[in-house]
């Protein structure tokens, strides 16, 4: 017996049970990553209990059982959160509480409430992320509830899972309209729409920096941010969006100055910018950092939305856009990058310890290197330019590879690095040319961020992932302020100027439809970032601002929120009205079995048939053979089977009754009654 057989064979009552055990698995499936274990183990093994008792049609557990279960989940959630209080406490207890309740389906009331608690269960799942396939999970879980809503104010017959679900989806179709002015009008007023965060948010840089720290990045392809330029379109070799700025160093990690932290010191023609600069809208994933890594150079902040002011961003004397609190939530803004500048200070260089300090005892070989290379006579009096020229050319000529995998490094990491196994990812480079710089007495420091992009638009953006996490590096020159040189263009070019980033084996999954479609994979993600992407734009990004904007063009001079407030409340007045109308209209409309048994009892006292209103088809075929005899054999024969449809249990390979079809053939054997 198949399984459809199987499901068709169960009773209503353990058929709807498993239906909505299901439903409530479902919605409490996103919130797993951020639950303790025991918290879905234990909600899985009740909801298994449930489905159990319902296959077997036992009784419902003693109140003693669910009792002892609940302590212990309220035990279990003081110790793993050292509080009942507080959002994760909260989520916790609820989804308890719901797989529990379902322990106590004794009537319809119980029934209610566990549909409402699964309702509040879903908006839950918003706290935590407001992605698109979040959302879309919990569009299947409203339906979901929706329909188990409606089974359960269907207490007649056995009506299919099928129509039960048509009826639901129409209902949240009707829904739809009123729901979408909702989110289009119903002001915007912290916190209501700052709590919703996205908690998973992330970032691969760090304001610190150890070697092979970058190389782990790479293997994240998760989207770190979407650029798109509202004039051409800088080479993949112009794209540096700049994060920290790394000084300090103690033999083992890169830290960022504390001179850097100090504000920009805005002197005239500092920073000098060339050109007429490129405008460009970023949409910023959530992070961890308290930074905006914007196009380097972007020297103001112009076009920042009102979210992004109230992190406070400032632009540090490391030429760092800094904010006062980390990124909790997806941020847009637009502004203007000028990929030719000169990066002060230009004459003197305060506070230049931090750019030229080594630690002793670390990598003594590659200090004695470089400091021979700058006493050789060529280079006497040779500038920083000339130096770092040097160094790039000895990357190029010595077997240098560039690799994401080169292996753990020692305590002497740059002298391993420099001398022996000359295999390392950007960081390894870059690290190395700032220590043989400041060796040879040239302030030098590391900067990381991203470098590059995906290197065709998605839905008209460039996607920058966490892959394309990046460290150059910088020295200082009189003259020329700070330069940027990327070490690893010595040894891997295409890495900045095509973007090709080095590749991690790939999964599983990725190497079957490999196998099958080496495009295909490429396409479907490029597909479905689209759709965040508009996801991002169009919902999660509707502020504030965009409300007034709207009222804006919509005839207002100088819209406020009382404006919106007259706006909403005046469109809800005029859908009330009309709803209003609608249901005087059809107030006519009944349950279509009501209708057609007031149709049959109609045509039967036609034919001289008298039946009650409350009489089931099979007692009407009763009366039909009474009243006609053998006359009436083909109309109770029709009844019988529309009794039979309505009331038997489903038997395999009986097909399903049409009431439409039915009433159009018992009309016409009636008339042939007639003659």
């Amino acid at each position: 017996m198949s399984i459809r057989d199987a499901w068709q064979r169960l009773p209503r009552e353990a058929r709807d049970t498993l239906f909505v055990l299901g439903v409530i698995a479902w919605t409490v499936l996103p919130h797993l990553d951020h639950l303790p274990p025991w918290c879905g183990l234990l909600a899985a093994v009740v909801l298994l209990w449930r489905g159990r008792l319902a296959l077997r049609g036992a009784p419902l557990p003693p109140r003693w059982q669910v009792g002892l279960v609940l302590a212990l989940a309220v035990a279990l959630t003081a110790w793993s959160e050292r509080t009942l209080l507080g959002r994760e406490a909260g989520v916790i207890l609820l989804v308890m509480l719901m797989a529990l309740k379902t322990l106590e389906l004794r009537a319809r009331r119980d029934a209610l409430v566990v549909f409402f608690l699964g309702f509040f269960l879903v908006l839950t799942n918003f706290l935590y992320s407001q992605s698109l396939a979040v959302a879309l999970s919990m569009l299947v879980s409203v339906w979901g509830l929706l329909t188990a809503l409606v089974l359960a104010h269907m207490p007649v017959g056995r009506p299919s899972l099928q129509r039960a679900g048509a009826l639901a989806a129409r209902a949240a179709l009707l829904g739809l309209p009123l729901m979408v002015l909702l989110f289009v009008l119903f002001p915007r007023l912290a916190p209501l729409w700052g709590v919703p965060q996205d908690a998973a948010g992330r970032t691969g840089l760090s304001g610190t920096l150890q070697m092979g720290g970058v190389a782990q990045i790479a293997n994240d392809e998760s989207i770190a941010l979407r650029v798109r330029f509202l004039g051409p379109v800088p080479a993949a070799e112009q794209m540096y969006f700049r994060g920290p700025v790394l000084s300090r160093f103690d033999g083992r990690e890169w830290t960022r100055s504390a001179a850097g932290f100090a504000p920009w010191p805005r002197r005239r023609g500092e920073p000098v910018v060339f050109g007429s600069g490129i405008d460009y809208e970023m949409t910023l994933e959530p992070s961890r950092l308290n930074l905006l890594p914007l196009l380097e150079l972007t020297p103001d902040r112009a076009g920042a939305a009102p979210e992004i002011e109230a992190y406070g961003p400032l632009l540090r004397a490391d030429a760092q856009w800094q904010l006062d609190r980390p990124v909790t939530e997806r941020l847009r803004l637009q502004a203007r990058a000028f990929t030719e500048f000169r990066l002060g200070p230009l004459d003197a260089l305060p506070n230049a310890a931090d750019d030229l300090g080594l630690p002793a005892g670390y990598n003594p070989r590659s200090l004695l290197w470089a400091r021979a290379l700058r006493d050789q006579p060529r280079n006497a009096g040779a500038d920083g330019r000339a130096l770092a020229e040097q160094l790039l050319a000895h990357i190029r000529d010595h077997d240098y590879s560039y690799t994401l995998e080169p292996g753990s490094y020692g305590r002497d990491a740059v002298d391993e690095f420099w001398f022996e196994r000359r295999l390392g990812f950007c960081e390894h480079f870059a690290a190395a040319f700032v220590v043989m710089m400041r060796a040879m007495d040239v302030p030098a420091r590391i900067v990381t961020g991203y470098q590059g992009s995906d290197p065709l638009p998605v839905d008209g953006y460039y996607v920058v992932r966490q892959s394309h996490a990046h460290a150059w590096a910088e020295f200082w020159q009189r003259g020329l302020g700070w330069v940027r040189v990327d070490p690893t263009a010595a040894v891997a070019p295409e890495r900045i100027r095509v973007s090709r980033n080095l590749q991690p084996p790939p999964g599983l999954m990725a190497q079957a439809l490999g196998s099958v479609d080496p495009a295909m994979a490429q396409r479907l993600r490029q597909a479905w970032e689209a759709l965040n992407n508009r996801w991002n734009q169009w919902v999660l990004n509707y502020s504030r601002g965009e409300q007034l904007n709207l009222l804006k063009k919509l005839g207002f001079e100088a819209p406020g929120w009382a404006d919106l407030s007259t706006l909403l409340i005046g469109v809800l007045c005029a859908i009330s009205i009309a709803g209003a109308l609608w249901a005087l209209w059809d107030r006519h409309r009944q349950d279509p079995w009501q209708r057609l048994q007031r149709r049959v009892a109609a045509v039967l006292a036609a034919l001289g048939v008298s039946v009650a209103a409350h009489d089931p088809p099979r007692r009407r075929a009763e009366r039909v053979r009474q009243a006609l005899g053998a006359s009436g054999d083909a109309l109770a024969a029709q009844l019988d089977a529309l009794d039979l449809a309505r009331y038997a249990p489903a038997a395999a390979g009986r097909p399903a009754l049409s009431l439409r079809r039915w009433w159009a053939a018992f009309k016409r054997t009636a008339a042939q009654q007639r003659r």
